[in-house]
């Protein structure tokens, strides 16, 4: 099973960039950067410390719901804080029950504190559907002699 650290490396110029912003600014600030960059979830970050992740989710449970304007709302008064990371030696195994038992959806990677990437449940899920199609295939060449 791959760790983290070479999922990293495997994932694209495009797809390896995460996305962040200040807790200082306004949730439509966010909204607007998330739809930009065409991402669901921005990291919110402060001096290089990872402080919360703010989600569309996020927005629709606690904006749209409470009827509170996006303009006057700072990202710090919606964002999930604190955030639950994992470092890069962890496996694809391990996050994935991270994520499916707390119910997340995108998984901040830390190194000795330092944000070093995003995987999201797609990066992971695609790779556990590959190990398997791997293991499918060794098992048919075991199987026929080869």
């Amino acid at each position: 099973m791959k760790t983290v650290a070479q999922l990293l490396r495997m994932k694209d110029d495009k797809n390896q960039q995460v996305h962040t912003i200040s807790p200082d600014d306004m949730v439509l600030q966010a909204l607007m950067r998330m739809a930009e960059k065409n991402v669901g979830a921005l990291l919110v970050v402060k001096d290089d410390k990872v402080l919360g992740i703010i989600s569309e989710r996020d927005y629709a449970r606690k904006m749209v719901l409470h009827g509170r304007s996006s303009v006057g709302t700072k990202v710090s008064d919606i964002m999930v804080s604190p955030v639950i990371t994992i470092d890069p030696h962890q496996n694809v195994e391990t996050c994935l029950s991270i994520m499916t038992e707390k119910h997340l959806r995108h998984l901040p990677v830390v190194e000795d504190g330092k944000l070093v990437g995003l995987l999201s449940i797609g990066d992971l899920v695609k790779e556990a559907i590959a190990e398997q199609a791997d293991l499918i295939r060794q098992l048919e060449q075991y199987i026929r002699g080869e």
